[in-house]
């Protein structure tokens, strides 16, 4: 299947790297104009720079700190006030891991403001535009623990399962404007983000970081961890005309890890 998004405009948010760099660059294969976001302003030119531009594309960068809501708030509006972006894709870094008992509530207000506010400013800054054009995709990278809640986990658990079900209402109210809403409930892939999880729950542990990433892999029917590229390639999908008719979905891509359906 071949997808054209040439003249395509997307903003892709945490593409520095892992997840988010392999969608901007799947993206821009495809003809989009790519805005990358993220904090690193070194990593976000070089890989600006390496973007696909075989059907003169122009992409840029968008250095912000989406853990700083008041910053981000301010930088993002102003970003929306000189842009228009036609596909968005939600993708922030995750917050600190760790159990119930473990967070207080200034905790779960970070990981609201991190994992929900960002998404939800971002998409209404973005909707003005589709609505007048009569087309638009907003995409959002959450996690397969939204369905079955990771004990390790528990921000992410509470502010992303919030995220998608406001992402199912947004996608009702805005379905006749040709505009789709859609969650990816993301399970494990190989980047950067799983390394830094697995050193910590193999530290607490005290067994190596090896033994923690094969317990990982073997609870994967397919018994490896999802590539970034994979997963960039049902983004690309969901961001084309192609999947016009699928809206208000939680997608999960995981090597059949889930046991729920």
């Amino acid at each position: 299947m071949k997808i054209d998004l040439k003249e395509k405009n997307a903003l892709v948010g945490g593409s520095s790297k892992g997840i988010g760099k392999a969608i901007a660059e799947r993206l821009a294969a495809s003809g989009a104009n790519v805005t990358l976001m993220a904090r690193d302003e070194k990593k976000l030119n070089e890989i600006v720079q390496s973007l696909d531009r075989k059907q003169g594309q122009n992409h840029q960068s968008l250095i912000t700190d989406f853990s700083n809501y008041d910053d981000f708030s301010k930088i993002i509006s102003s970003f929306f006030n000189k842009n228009k972006i036609d596909i968005l894709i939600n993708n922030t870094q995750g917050p600190p891991a760790g159990g119930a008992v473990e967070k207080s509530v200034d905790d779960y207000q970070e990981a609201f403001d991190l994992l929900f506010k960002c998404g939800v400013l971002s998409s209404s800054l973005a909707l003005k535009h589709m609505q007048n054009n009569g087309w638009g995709r907003i995409i959002n990278v959450a996690s397969i623990s939204v369905r079955e809640p990771l004990n390790y986990l528990v921000l992410s658990n509470s502010i992303r399962a919030a995220l998608t079900t406001w992402a199912k209402s947004l996608s009702v109210d805005v379905a006749e404007k040709n505009i789709t809403v859609n969650n990816i409930l993301t399970g494990y892939f190989d980047t950067e983000r799983i390394e830094q999880l697995n050193s910590k729950k193999a530290e607490k542990m005290n067994i190596p970081v090896s033994e923690v990433r094969k317990a990982m892999e073997e609870s994967v029917p397919m018994k490896r961890l999802g590539k970034p590229e994979e997963y960039a390639n049902l983004v690309c999908f969901l961001a084309s005309d192609q999947a016009s008719y699928i809206t208000g979905t939680n997608i999960p891509i995981d090597g059949g890890l889930l046991k729920s359906f």
